[in-house]
């Protein structure tokens, strides 16, 4: 079964309408780098908890896994034989019959557990994921942006100062050189310090031409990278 068969399951959205070049091109124009946004209405977006490793071995063999059990201690729900707590990601269904996100069966939830991996020439280069709730998708964009666009070494893609937009608002790091800060405010946009950390990232960049793992883990959260 295709990839977008089992979206098309989960969610009946228009799906070839959202991955079409059009879509992305009409998004697109209506980004401007002089001037905020004002029309973004509330998003509803939600923090939770959430756990990332990743593991290359000695013939790169590579593990991306993300574990979340979502809200609070999750469903409450005990495995009896592993201990291992159960998730309540069905939280985050809708009772809405007209929502693309209401509840039905044989359906999932609408959610951020993204591991990731990126690939070039058929072989993984990046094994990554970021932490942080609904931060995590703009995350995993922002990690890829500042290792190819920006040429950073994976440590520095990482630490790199974070913003969010989140409607109306846009959370903002307190490491954010004021200099920025003045300057997002000048364009308009309405900015909030995150109280907390935006995130946290763990990742791995396979050199294959050198047979050399570079390791990075995020001080956002608890982690840290090791070599064996």
């Amino acid at each position: 079964m295709s990839f977008q068969r089992l979206v098309r399951i989960s969610l009946p959205a228009p799906l070839d309408a959202i991955l079409s070049k059009d879509w992305a091109a009409g998004l697109r124009t209506r980004i401007s780098t002089d001037h905020a946004m004002q029309d973004i209405g509330p998003l509803g977006l939600s923090t939770s908890e959430t756990v990332y490793m990743t593991v290359v071995d000695r013939d790169l063999n590579t593990v991306s896994f993300i574990n979340s059990i979502f809200d609070s201690f999750g469903s409450g729900i005990l495995c009896p034989d592993t201990g291992v707590l159960f998730q309540n990601r069905g939280n985050s269904f809708t009772l809405d019959p007209s929502h693309p996100n209401a509840l039905a069966p044989g359906k999932r939830p609408m959610h951020t557990i993204m591991p990731g991996m990126a690939t070039e020439g058929g072989r993984v280069r990046l094994s990554f994921g970021v932490m942080g709730g609904d931060y995590q998708p703009f995350g995993h964009a922002r990690i890829v942006s500042n290792l190819v666009d920006y040429g950073m070494d994976l440590q520095a893609a990482i630490d790199m100062p974070r913003l969010l937009a989140t409607g109306a608002e846009v959370e903002v790091e307190r490491s954010l050189p004021p200099a920025i800060l003045h300057a997002l405010a000048d364009k308009g946009h309405r900015l909030r310090v995150s109280q907390d950390p935006l995130g946290g990232c763990q990742a791995i960049l396979i050199d294959h031409d050198r047979g050399l793992l570079s390791g990075g883990s995020d001080a956002r959260k608890d982690g840290h990278a090791a070599g064996y």
